[in-house]
């Protein structure tokens, strides 16, 4: 028995919750907030067998996407100097991060 923590991007979790959620896995859903972009984010507690690990990470490989964002550059006020551009940068957001951890008892009242 595994116990995944999948953290995606808001804009995944519905679909992804339904998805497992059609195909039997138990999900607990948390609302997080952290990463480069300090947005909130979605983290799943999910239970589940060794045999169907890969299946979950099949799900959560189709589901959560990697989208590309404009962010502006924060340099600090004294740091600044007139040579730089402070034009938006692309950044890349979104897909998944899944931390699978092995369970040593999993108890369900």
């Amino acid at each position: 028995m595994k116990l995944v923590l999948a953290v995606i991007q808001d804009a995944d979790a519905t679909a992804l919750v339904r998805a497992l959620s059609e195909n039997a896995f138990e999900v607990t859903k948390l609302a997080s907030t952290g990463g480069f972009l300090r947005e909130g984010n979605t983290t799943l507690m999910i239970g589940v067998s060794d045999e169907r690990l890969d299946e979950l990470k099949r799900f959560v490989k189709q589901t959560c996407r990697t989208r590309s964002r404009l962010v502006a550059p924060s340099v600090p006020m004294g740091e600044q100097s007139e040579g730089l551009v402070n034009d938006p940068v692309e950044v890349p957001v979104g897909g998944a991060v899944m931390f699978v951890m092995g369970v040593q008892e999993f108890v369900k009242v």
